[in-house]
Formats: C-alpha cells, sequence, structure tokens
C-alpha cells in the first residue's frame, strides 16, 4: 500500500519551513481522505509546491497534526529506524554519564517525537505519548532489546495528556517483571517504584540541580517542599545537612523517602502536608531553614492554566522566601513547559519583592543533558530552576 501524502498548502506559513518537527492542523490541507487515515499512520508530508518536508505520523484528530520523524519522505519506520535514532540517543549519555542511570531518550530532543524512555541500569520505562509512537511500541521494544537487552521494558502510558490523541491511560510490563528498583544518583542510591510512582517513577532533570544545592548544605537545616521520595533531601543529608525536613503531602512518597534516607546511612524527617498550609504554619511561628527547596508539581498544565498558575507561583516565592533564615538560600522550580521562562522568573521575583526579602539570583538552569532540547521547540526545555541567596 502507497503511502498517504499530506499537503501543506501554497502560501501557508507552516513552522516546519524553518525547521520545526510539528505541523499542525490548521497548517495542512485536511481534505477526506486525511480525516480518513488512523491516528498514528505514518506519513509523507510535502508542500503543494512539490517541496517534502519529510516523513511523520499524522493524527486527524490531535491540534498537532503531524510529527515529523525524518527530513525524507519515504523514510521506513521500522525497527532499524529506532535503533539507529536510540543508538545515536545512547553514545551521547555514555559520553556524560559513567553509569546506566539517565534519561535515555526525549522525545523530540532526540529525533523521536512522542517517545520518553528512562534508564535504571537493565530496566527501561517507556512512555508514549502520541498515536503515532503508540503504533510504534513493538518496533521500539525490538529496537531497545537489540541494543541494550534489558530485563525489564515497562510501559507508563498513564499521563493525563495522552486524552488528547485520543489514548487510554494503562500501565503494562512488555517484559521482565521488575517494578521497584534502586536509582544510583550523585554518589546517593534511592529508591523507585516505577508502576506506582510519578511519571517514570523517578525525575533525572534535576540531578544538576540537586548536586549544586547539596554542595551548599553542609551543616545547614534544609526543607525539601514537594520533596516526592526525598532527591534533594537525601543528597542534602548525605551531603552533611544538619537536618533536613522532607515535606510532601503523599505518605507512600515519603516512606519512600526515609527507606531511601536509611539505604544512605542518613536520617530525615518526613512530614504529610499540604505545602502552603505549611509554610504559612512555619511562618507564623517564626521557624526557618537555611535552605529552602520549593519543586513543585506543575501549576499550569495548559495555557487555560497560566494567570492561575503563574499567580501561585508568586505566592509560592513569598511563602518559601518567608522561611528562611537570614543569609539563607532558597530554589524554586518549575516543570510547567506552558509558562515561559521570562513569566516564572517575574513571578518569583514579585512573590520575592512581597516578602520583604532582598534577594540576589546566583543560578538559572534547566534539566541535565540527558534531556536535550530541540532548537526550534524552546518549550521541550520545560524545566526552570532559579536559585536566590536571601539577606
Amino acid at each position: 500500500m502507497s503511502r498517504k501524502t499530506i499537503i501543506v498548502p501554497k502560501g501557508q506559513r507552516a513552522r516546519a519551513r524553518d525547521g520545526s518537527p510539528w505541523i499542525f492542523s490548521n497548517e495542512i490541507r485536511m481534505d477526506q481522505a486525511a480525516k480518513a487515515l488512523l491516528p498514528g499512520a505514518v506519513v509523507n508530508v510535502r508542500g503543494e509546491d512539490g517541496r517534502a518536508f519529510g516523513t511523520g505520523y499524522f493524527n486527524p484528530k490531535s491540534l498537532i497534526a503531524v510529527r515529523l520523524l525524518s527530513g525524507d519522505c519515504d523514510a521506513a519506520v521500522d525497527v532499524g529506524f529506532f535503533a539507529q535514532r536510540l543508538k545515536h540517543a545512547l553514545t551521547l549519555r555514555r559520553a556524560v554519564y559513567d553509569k546506566p542511570f539517565y534519561r535515555l531518550c526525549h522525545a523530540e530532543g532526540d529525533g523521536l517525537p512522542g517517545l520518553v524512555i528512562d534508564r535504571f541500569d537493565d530496566t527501561l520505562t517507556v512512555q508514549t505519548g502520541t498515536a503515532g509512537m503508540e503504533r510504534q511500541i513493538e518496533a521500539i521494544a525490538a529496537a531497545l532489546d537489540e541494543i541494550l537487552r534489558p530485563k525489564t521494558i515497562l510501559l507508563r502510558n498513564d499521563a493525563p495528556s495522552r486524552a488528547l490523541e485520543g489514548l487510554d491511560p494503562y500501565v503494562r510490563t512488555v517484559k521482565g517483571e521488575g517494578r521497584r528498583i534502586a536509582v544510583e544518583e550523585n554518589g546517593a542510591r534511592y529508591i523507585a517504584d516505577l508502576a506506582e510512582g510519578q511519571k517514570t517513577g523517578w525525575y533525572y532533570d534535576q540531578r544538576d540541580n540537586r548536586a549544586f544545592m547539596a554542595r551548599l548544605a553542609n551543616e545547614r537545616t534544609v526543607l525539601d517542599a514537594y520533596s516526592y521520595t526525598g532527591g534533594f533531601g537525601i543528597l542534602a543529608a548525605k551531603a552533611g545537612a544538619a537536618e533536613v525536613v522532607c515535606l510532601d503531602s503523599s505518605p507512600p512518597a515519603l516512606a519512600i523517602a526515609e527507606e531511601s534516607a536509611r539505604a544512605n546511612g542518613v536520617a530525615i524527617k518526613p512530614v504529610k502536608a499540604d505545602v502552603f498550609e505549611e509554610l504559612e504554619r512555619l511562618a507564623a511561628l517564626r521557624e526557618s531553614f537555611d535552605i529552602v527547596l520549593a519543586d513543585p508539581p506543575p501549576f499550569v498544565k495548559s495555557k487555560k492554566d497560566l494567570e492561575p498558575g503563574a499567580k501561585a507561583y508568586r505566592k509560592l516565592a513569598r511563602l518559601a522566601a518567608s522561611v528562611v533564615a537570614p543569609g539563607g538560600i532558597l530554589m524554586l522550580a518549575s516543570c510547567s513547559h506552558n509558562i515561559p521562562t521570562e513569566r516564572f522568573a517575574a513571578e518569583c521575583a514579585a512573590g520575592l519583592q512581597r516578602s520583604g526579602r532582598r534577594a540576589s539570583l546566583i543560578r538559572q538552569a534547566g534539566a541535565g543533558p540527558d534531556h536535550p532540547v530541540h532548537p526550534q521547540l524552546p518549550a521541550s526545555a520545560y524545566l526552570k530552576a532559579l536559585v536566590y541567596a536571601l539577606d
């Protein structure tokens, strides 16, 4: 069967002309033949003038109608294709990290839109967030077997965003059965629940920021707000922190944090509470910490959430600053790609100003090199971390 060709009308201002891997539904000729295609079908994309945009996969039900996989039309999308792309991604990670714990594939940043793979030694968690990648699961698994021969491949396909592609949520093991594993990062050993934990069970994106904050923690008191399973707090404790409080609303996450702390021979104080309420309570009691870390879940999950989400970041900055001791350090982070870096920084600055504290920005950072950013997709640089020295 010949491959369907999606047409970009002459004169249409498609972002793909500038190198974007995304082509939106209003940028193509959405004729009846296109509408009849199954979500995730592999297609060629050409301009009405004959220009080749390349090979991609198509979803007539999605705002992002085409996600390009290759700049060539009629490119094969098979086990060999995925193996080649994943080998390239693997080479980059091996050049950066000396142990096999990292994000192996970061979607568009690695030329595989809609696909995220985290590696935990011989265990892999795979997320397919689009109909196009969902249709390629067997080829992806075969490619991973070819290049890595993992013991376990777990599909963590339960992200709410899948609904935008018409996909149901599920968690399923393709190979093996290991789900609760150990993660080695920055010289620490953490416990992660890959089947029940958030996202893929661990957040590799904060690795470099955890290391930076740990260097400041010796003999200091630390509050790790939204601690999840203790990524920041445990490393701070290993670095010699005088006290570490891990604050989160999830009892299972805090239980894993305590288990990880014991595995590293350190102690943390778990506190189950709503972060905003606890920060207000601590401020009322005039309690403070030398270092406060606030790495919340996304407050801006979609563009319609921008204004209330921005207000929440501003409030978090104000409340967090209120419990930083004189001469202390505050880190504020956002994993919301729907709030631009400049807006996030402005809201944090406004919150700090309202707290009455004088602050100096000493670090601006994002995710590590295992989260590569597509040059034409600024939103793929989703993580933002700002570190301030307070008076």
